[in-house]
């Protein structure tokens, strides 16, 4: 591998390269500061970028945004975009949980509106969201019933009474990817899927409510409806079981297929297969279907936390007044128009664990905030912060219109458990005035704040490339870990 080097371009600051040498089709190149590429010495996340700049028709380089980390296949935080017609399509550039992503729900009331009652919020949403490996839902759907969630999505939720119509206006892809196909999912992924709508899942999925501590645009925000010390409530998941199986059937059938079109690729776990393949097809149909079952899943979620704020808030008056600011995806394969080395044309963008960045004037941004860009939504940690930034036209040049989606795991999970102790992290929040529910110990421990790379990091380098704009910083309150 080539030496890992800034951008000699003074005013990229946040930009490293990576020189292409032996398979590379393109450059690798790193969006981050200083502290983060020290960092990912001796990791394996270095490697995978390299790797990544090897796939079939790659254009322009292997991305990789500030929170990257080792991944399957790709990093997480990579980013990589083939031609649309024939170019190669890789389950390990999207991931085993499809569509994971982010939504965030704005409220009328301020923080010292509901600190008194903040323990209660935590107790009822505890017991409202099934959380946990394995957890079911009220949900049970027939066959037929999913089939119409993998076309449908979040628009499928909205129709059985689980949120508005305005959240699909306010949802990447109006909550519903074109392409699926039902028929493109195994038998056991449906088995996996009958009962997991509405059901957080494990791992770094959470609900959290939290509250505005800083603004660094004014007019964004209020084009965004956010103003300070309000009240927000996020929700993290994604397409549960179903998702996971589909992304372990698929590797399967692209192990098969890399031997038929080749060529050989320096990492097993890239293996895909051309987009105008057979197996490229099926992949790509069942990959939005999953997308679709996850946008179903965290639409039934937004129900939940809506029917719980109002129960303990009752001075909300309504689940109208808890609006959808926006939902942005992770982990998803995306056809869409860019322009490359001077031409329009469309390409599928790998995006795995990294959030799109639409710039102002985007047709694909909600009217409402066309203005301005679309919002980016950067999940931290639950002890520390989060951050709502704006997409870029910067982000279209740099990164085929992407940005990071969180802090970026700085341990592996079983380093957390080998190094932190439950009593010291639950005195930590407590201290903070956290209050934090978990389906285990366990997984509250490989959750911990010093488990992630500092989130005020990450959006320095993001912020500093160009990326995405910050437009607010919040503070958590409240937390559901799964």
């Amino acid at each position: 591998m080539s030496a890992i080097r800034p951008a000699r371009d003074k005013e990229r600051e946040f930009h490293w390269i990576i020189e292409p040498t032996g398979p590379m089709r393109v450059p690798g190149v790193i969006y981050a500061t200083q502290s983060i590429i020290d960092d990912l010495h001796g990791t394996k996340a270095l490697q995978q970028v390299v790797n990544v700049a090897s796939l079939p028709g790659i254009l322009e380089g292997s991305f990789a945004m500030p929170d990257i980390h080792e991944g399957y296949g790709f990093p997480i935080g990579g980013v990589a975009a083939v031609p649309a017609d024939d170019g190669y399509i890789t389950p390990g550039g999207i991931g085993y949980d499809i569509n994971c992503g982010v939504r965030v729900l704005l409220s009328p009331l301020t923080e010292d509106q509901v600190k008194e009652r903040l323990e209660r919020l935590v107790e009822a949403l505890f017991r409202k969201v099934p959380t946990g490996v394995g957890k079911e839902g009220p949900i049970s759907l027939s066959q037929e019933e999913l089939r119409r969630v993998l076309v449908d999505g979040a628009r499928w939720a909205v129709k059985k009474g689980y949120g508005l119509q305005e959240d699909l206006v306010r949802c990447e892809e109006g909550g519903a990817m074109q392409g699926a196909d039902p028929g493109a999912v195994s038998e056991r992924a449906f088995r996996r899927g009958r009962r997991g709508l509405g059901t957080l899942g494990s791992g770094n999925h959470f609900i959290e409510a939290g509250s505005v501590s800083e603004i660094f645009d004014e007019e964004t925000a209020k084009v965004y409806g956010l103003f300070p010390r309000q009240v927000v409530f996020w929700v993290h998941s994604g397409s549960r079981g179903l998702g996971h199986q589909v992304c372990s059937d698929y590797i399967v059938t692209m192990r098969r297929a890399v031997s038929k079109y080749g060529p050989p690729l320096p990492d097993r776990q890239l293996d895909g297969a051309p987009l105008s393949s057979p197996e490229g097809r099926q992949y790509f149909a069942a990959m939005a279907a999953a997308a679709n079952y996850a946008w179903a899943n965290r639409q039934v979620l937004t129900h939940y936390v809506r029917e719980v704020a109002c129960e303990v808030f009752p001075e909300i008056g309504g689940e109208e007044n808890l609006p959808l600011l926006y939902d942005v995806a992770h982990n998803i394969g995306k056809m869409e128009k860019h322009t490359v080395s001077g031409r329009d044309m469309k390409v599928l963008v790998h995006r795995k664990g990294a959030t799109r960045s639409f710039p102002p004037g985007h047709p694909d941004i909600p009217e409402k905030y066309r203005k301005k860009g679309q919002p980016v939504l950067v999940p931290g940690d639950m002890g520390r912060a989060s951050y709502i930034l704006s997409g870029t036209e910067e982000a279209m040049r740099l990164s085929f219109g992407s940005a990071c989606h969180g802090a970026g795991r700085a341990k592996s999970r079983a380093e957390a458990k080998r190094t932190l102790s439950p009593e010291a992290l639950q005195g930590e929040l407590k201290e903070k005035g956290i209050h934090v529910r978990a389906a285990s110990i366990k997984g509250l421990i490989e959750e911990a704040p010093s488990a992630y790379k500092d989130v005020e990091e990450v959006v320095l380098a993001t912020h500093g490339a160009g990326l995405a704009k910050k437009v607010a910083k919040l503070k958590p309150l409240v937390v559901i870990k799964g």
